[in-house]
Parts: structure tokens; sequence; C-alpha cells
């Protein structure tokens, strides 16, 4: 009977046990801590490393991947956003790791790379593991892309998801992660350790109000427990306890070009900072021109700079005033937006103009040292746009030109207030999650089980 209710007891931490295998092959090209993660990870079978930018999270991959086919003799998808798959091919001929890119058929390497938006062509049961790089991108995706992702994955017994930034303001979002991977569903996770502050009647959120969680009281160490039980995050090596000083990064340096209207919003006698988001977008549209002109001053030194627009038009005339200047737009086909983001890479362009939703994850831009982009609200698009060129392995301090109109500076306000909320809640991630990994529990017990009288 004892061991019956310690056996109850372990099925419902919901932290689960290992469901991988011995590491077969660990080259000498992993650093220290790449290493530890890769053990963590392979033993456990489905997991998630939260790695920042240039900790090697494809090597990583490439080296869990090629695990799992000589485990299993089977294939394994390695699914990424565009452009970055061939880049992850390269990593590959890099470090002598056999993959191809999906062109319609599985011959080939067992290891293959594919873009996200050609899921939809690949059958799950081809695989025996899937890896998805840069997974945060899942909760940008609408309900049902989403839902296929995880529908897929939910056929594979070995999985991993990799990301640099993961729920970067709001960490119920990991639940998106844990579903992904066959643990507690984003619903069942907010049951379980949220609590609901707005009012549960549905009238309210018929009337589209939006759902705040709040974590409960008790349930803080629990809930980091079980997050540390299929995942790992650092944003350097000393967070796991090795040495930083190959991955120190140059300076950072932001820099905001206040631009003024040159036309008055209609209906106003004179020019009045935008209040709200309608208002901001209004002032956005007006000052295009302003705006876009103000960039090409910033970049007309020769020297690579990576620029990003929020609206078509801002990308139009860009390409329009910066002469060397190449645009991925939405609208191009697939192969003109790889070539072009990889020609950037390689040196062929040397202004790159883009949207971060189609270019700010996973590229490797260290060759560039100049970002200018345009206030956003998203945390994640400003981060990641930022992180293509400030990241392990640049060499040179980055320099970040953010312009704006009155009304674009209140929302960099805002995204400043995002971003030391974000630095907060990982520093306190990794932490809490360092206490977890050393929680031990004791299954002993003091005394012999007694039957009740009343039995």
């Amino acid at each position: 009977m004892q061991n019956d209710y310690a056996a109850f007891l372990e099925s419902k931490r919901q932290i689960g046990t290992n469901d991988g295998f011995k590491p077969l092959w660990l080259p000498d090209f992993l650093f220290d801590f790449q290493r530890a993660l890769l053990e963590w990870a392979i033993e456990k079978g489905r997991d998630a490393i939260f790695a920042d930018c240039g900790l090697g999270k494809t090597p990583m991959q490439l080296v869990w991947a090629e695990n799992v086919t000589r485990h299993t003799n089977g294939y394994v998808l390695i699914l990424t956003p565009l452009a970055v798959s061939m880049q992850t091919v390269g990593e590959g001929e890099k470090f002598g790791v056999g993959c191809h890119k999906y062109i319609g058929n599985l011959a080939g390497h067992k290891i293959i790379i594919c873009n996200y938006e050609k899921l939809h062509k690949l059958d799950p049961n081809d695989f025996a593991g899937v890896v998805c790089d840069e997974s945060s991108i899942l909760k940008s995706f609408d309900g049902a892309y989403r839902g296929e992702i995880t529908a897929f994955m939910r056929k594979i017994k070995y999985r991993l998801l990799c990301t640099a930034t993961a729920s970067p303001n709001d960490y119920t979002e990991l639940g998106t992660s844990s579903e992904a991977l066959g643990y507690l569903g984003h619903v069942d996770m907010l049951n379980r350790f949220f609590k609901n502050e707005n009012n549960n009647s549905g009238t309210r959120r018929h009337f589209g109000e939006v759902v705040k969680w709040r974590m409960k009281h008790h349930a803080e160490e629990p809930f980091w427990r079980w997050v540390c039980s299929w995942a790992r995050a650092l944003r350097k090596p000393s967070d796991l306890g090795f040495d930083d000083s190959r991955f120190e990064l140059p300076p950072l340096i932001e820099r905001e070009h206040l631009v003024d209207a040159t036309r008055i919003a209609e209906g106003n006698l004179f020019d009045m900072p935008a209040i709200g988001l309608r208002e901001q977008r209004e002032e956005s549209r007006r000052t295009i021109r302003e705006r876009c002109e103000k960039v090409s001053a910033l970049v007309d030194d020769g020297q690579p700079a990576l620029v990003w627009c929020n609206l078509n038009d801002e990308g139009d005339l860009l390409e329009e005033l910066i002469p060397d200047a190449v645009q991925v737009s939405g609208s191009d086909r697939e192969e003109l937006k790889e070539e072009r983001l990889l020609g950037f890479a390689d040196g062929k362009f040397r202004v790159l103009i883009t949207k971060p939703k189609i270019g700010a994850w996973g590229l490797n831009f260290q060759r560039c040292a100049h970002v200018v982009t345009f206030p956003t609200h998203s945390y994640e698009q400003y981060y990641q746009g930022v992180r293509r060129c400030w990241r392990f392995g640049q060499t040179r301090p980055v320099t970040v030109d953010i312009v704006a109109t009155e009304g674009g500076s209140a929302v960099m306000k805002n995204l400043q207030r995002k971003s030391a909320a974000a630095d907060a809640m990982f520093s306190r991630m990794i932490a809490l999650m360092g206490q977890a990994q050393g929680v031990k529990i004791d299954r002993s017990y003091a005394q012999e089980e007694r039957m009740p009288v009343w039995l």
C-alpha cells in the first residue's frame, strides 16, 4: 500500500521521468556548457533549451539530431524560420554533421532541414525526432497553424525546442512549449499554477476583456520545479556554472532620434503628440517620408546596415531613398526572400530592409554592426532584431538607431518597461530553476504504515 501511494503521489507531480537515452556522440567542438546541456537533453528525450543568441543552439540541435538518428536509425526533422534552413545546412557542413534541406523527398542524409511554412508537406510518421528552431515563433502563429505544429510533434517520440526569447513578458506562454513537448497543455498549466484575476463571468469576456493570470501564492516553487523538469535556460554560460570569458559581448549603443511631422493631423490646428494606439498608427503613416529620410541619412556612411520597418510603404520608400539597399517584403517569392536574406549575411548587399516578422529570427548578421529601426510595441521583435547583429561572436560595438516621432517615443518608453520586466523575469527564471534543480525529495518514511482501527 505504501508503494502504491508513493506511485500515486509521483503521478501527480507532472515532472515525469526521462524518455531519452545515453548520448552516443558528443564531439570535441562543443563547449563545456553545450556538452552539459546536450547530455541532459538527450537523456530527457522531450525538452527545451532557452539559450541566448550566439550560444550555439544550431550545433547543439545538429548534435542532438545526430544522436537520435544513430540511436533509432530514423530520420530527424529540424524546423526553422525562413532562410535559416540554409544557414543550418552550412553549419552542418562546418561541423561535419550530414544534413540537407527538404526538397520534396527524404532521400539523402537522415537529418532534414525544413521551413515551418512547408510542414504540411511532411508526414510525422516518417520521423523519429523533431527540432523546433526559434520555437518562440510558435506563439506568433495563429491558433490553427500552432495547433498543426503541436499535432505534428505529438506523434514523434524525441522532441527538442530551442529559442533565445522564451516568454519574454508573460511566462504563462511557457504552456505553448509544454504542450508541444507533450507535457501539460496550455490551459491545464494555467489552471494548475495560475489564478484568473478577471471576473469569471462569461459576459465580461464576451465584451472583449483581456483575461489576466497571476501565479498562485503557493505555486511559485512547484511551477519552476515543473518548468526545469523539461527546460534549461541561460543567457551566458555562468548561468549553468561555466566560464563566461569566451562569451563577452561588445558594447551596445542605443540612440533615439526624434523627427518632427511636417503635416498636421486632419482636424487639428497644430501638431499634438499621438496618444493611444490608433493615434500612434495615424502618426506613423503621416510621417513616413520624414522618418525614412532620417533613416537614409543615418545609413549613408558606406557601412553595412540592417533596417527594420513596420509598414510596406516604409519599406518601399526606404528602398527608393537608399540606392544600394535591397528589400525583403512579404509578397516576395520564398526563394527570393531566402536569396536576399542570405545575400546580406554574405556581404552581397550593403543595406537590408525588411520587417522583423520576416527576418528577425535565427539569422546571423555579425558582419553588420549598425541596426536602424522604428518603434514597435513588440519587445520580442525589437530584441530579436537587435540580436541579429549584437550576439556572441560580434567583435565590434553595435549601434542601434531608433527613429521616432513624439508618439513613437512613447512607444519606446513602453518597450523599455517591457525590456526591464523581461530581464527581471528571465533572471528570476534562471535563479528559481537553479534552486529547483537542487530540490531533493525524501521518499523515505520514518514510521511504518498502520491500518486504522475502524478497518
